[in-house]
């Protein structure tokens, strides 16, 4: 059985433990951003892409607020169309419930708007103008998770298979939002700008 010469042995062995260093910094770094969260355990899952980026990136709680809010911008576009397709197609169209779906479509079109408006001014961050950004994040991510809730608690009445989902839906979106603003308001009070 032939062998391997020592040098791409060595080779090996140093950039598997170069790997395996470098995964456990990650995780390392992903599991102190997402202490500040209420949902730790769907904060890591969430942000778990965003952790393979460079150490530096890792360590800013920037890039955590900025890829918090980008997750949550995507579901809540996702949740946003599910609920216009159950509005126009499904048993919720008529009476209370069909006034609740429509409100919700609204309360979600307004909440992806927010997001949006969120991470864009996540992305141009400056050190003079740092404060009064973040306080425009903050309003509008607090914003997003308030339309949120009001889409909520307009199914509190109802029950049903359909509703069931709607609501495991919103509320999986809701806990989203609430994770990003723990981010945000983490990078808020940290002052670290720069992105």
């Amino acid at each position: 059985m032939a062998t391997l010469p020592l040098s791409p042995l060595l080779f090996f062995v140093t950039i598997s433990s170069h790997l395996a260093s470098s995964t456990a910094a990650s995780a390392h770094y992903l599991e102190a951003a997402c202490n500040v969260t209420r949902h730790r355990a769907l904060c890591m899952r969430s942000l778990e892409s965003f952790s393979h980026s460079a150490a530096w990136k890792q360590k800013n709680p920037c890039w955590w607020a900025r890829g918090a809010v980008a997750v949550t911008l995507t579901e809540a576009n996702d949740v946003g169309r599910y609920l216009a397709k159950m509005k126009h197609g499904g048993r919720t169209r008529g009476g209370r419930a069909g006034r609740a779906m429509a409100d919700c479509v609204e309360c979600f079109g307004d909440a992806v708007a927010e997001l949006r408006s969120s991470l864009g001014e996540l992305r141009r961050l400056e050190r003079g103008t740092f404060e009064y950004q973040m306080s425009n994040v903050e309003t509008w991510v607090s914003a997003a998770l308030t339309n949120q809730d009001t889409c909520l608690d307009g199914f509190g009445g109802y029950k049903g298979k359909e509703v069931g989902e709607v609501k495991a839906k919103v509320l999986n979106a809701t806990y989203l939002t609430s994770n990003a603003l723990a981010l945000v308001n983490n990078l808020a009070s940290s002052g670290a700008w720069r992105n």
